[in-house]
């Protein structure tokens, strides 16, 4: 009877060690299986977010590709600027969205000023930076280099040689005063000179195409 018993005792003993071992193994992989689920949601998670950050990046950065070419293609055809014939004729080619004010004619004074600029010309005024300043003086070429000789020695200004419709001539980049900052192109235009200038870096890019469509009589 008690052996019985004994045994009976041991095999409750077992399937009770069997359960709990079960129990626990089914608690582990439980929680296993939650660890993991919310790895992978974090993983998730994180790719996502790596790939709305991507997405909106080159949606961004083709935005800005695209109203850059806007831009480019707005200014298209451009239109050209033509000097008086008096003072050499000066001709070049400027995008059609900017605007021309000529300040002072070569009838009225011997000094002729033209001011171009984005849609409006704005008041003319010594501390206001225009896209691109035209000035023809009745002064001779070497007086109107040495006028800028101080800056260039102190580094204000770089100047370098260049040229335009086979003519020699001097370019200065650089900080001319406090409001403006950008290059400009002098020619010799026989007993008067040729200075095209640009206020800002920010018109640099135009400047650039425009300085390579300089026409002059000299």
């Amino acid at each position: 009877m008690n052996t019985l018993r004994s045994h009976e005792r041991g095999a409750i003993s077992g399937s009770l060690i069997a359960i709990i071992l079960v129990s626990l193994a089914a608690v582990l992989l439980a929680g296993l299986s939650v660890y993991l689920f919310l790895q992978y949601n974090e993983q998730k998670t994180n790719v996502d977010g790596k790939i709305a950050i991507a997405d909106a990046t080159a949606r961004r950065e083709q935005q800005e590709i695209d109203d850059k070419n806007f831009t480019i293609k707005e200014k298209e055809p451009n239109r050209e600027f033509v000097g008086p014939d008096d003072y050499g004729r000066l001709t070049f080619s400027y995008p059609k969205t900017w605007s021309v004010y000529v300040a002072k004619d070569a009838e009225q004074s011997t000094t002729y000023e033209a001011y171009l600029n984005p849609v409006v010309v704005p008041p003319i005024s010594t501390k206001q930076q225009f896209a691109t300043r035209v000035l023809i003086e009745n002064k001779d070429f070497d007086t109107v280099i040495a006028s800028y000789d101080a800056k260039v020695k102190k580094g204000d200004l770089k100047s370098s040689p260049t040229s335009a419709n086979g003519v020699n001539g001097t370019r200065l980049d650089g900080t001319f005063s406090e409001n403006r900052r950008g290059a400009v192109v002098i020619y010799k235009l026989r007993d008067k000179t040729i200075s095209v200038f640009t206020d800002a870096d920010t018109f640099k890019p135009d400047f650039e195409e425009l300085i390579k469509t300089i026409k002059f009589n000299g």
